[in-house]
């Protein structure tokens, strides 16, 4: 089985990441979208609420399921047998961090990284970007998924 992995926080899922997980869908027997656990930073989004908007959004593609890691990225494709990660660049500067990631997991396991650039209009999307411009009162609901754009205004609200 050809099995792939997008790794993120998703704190939020945005219509950028969705557009690398729908490219990436068609092209793979699986695709597994791997919410990274990370101890040292406090999301706006607890794991299972990012989760759980990630399983509703990517819910068009019957062969993307969603999953969660906590360590290296390495050693879950290799407890799970995935032999690709996806990661989405939209600049130059994601690159530059990216290829170090990627040729040191390959070092590491032999795991394949493969670089997609995002649709133009997506390329500016950050999930940190969107919620500090949702905060400021910034209208950010095309750069979402309806469902997560209503979730990430009711969290605002509860912490004003």
């Amino acid at each position: 089985m050809r099995r792939a992995v997008c790794p993120g926080s998703f704190d939020p899922v945005t219509n950028g990441h969705l557009d690398i997980i729908g490219r990436t869908a068609p092209l793979f027997d699986e695709v597994v979208v791997a919410v990274m656990v990370n101890k040292s930073k406090k999301g706006m989004f607890t794991l299972e609420e990012r989760m759980e908007m990630l399983t509703d959004a990517a819910a068009p593609h019957p062969n993307v399921r969603v999953d969660s890691f906590d360590g290296l990225l390495v050693d879950y494709c290799r407890t799970n047998e995935v032999r690709a990660i996806v990661k989405g660049i939209r600049a130059v500067s994601d690159f530059d961090y990216e290829l170090q990631m990627a040729q040191m997991n390959h070092a590491l396991t032999g795991v394949e990284t493969l670089f997609m650039p995002t649709a133009p209009e997506f390329s500016f999307i950050a999930s940190s970007l969107v919620k500090e411009v949702a905060t400021y009162g910034g209208d950010v609901a095309h750069l979402l998924p309806a469902p997560v754009h209503r979730r990430l205004l009711e969290r605002i609200a509860e912490r004003a």
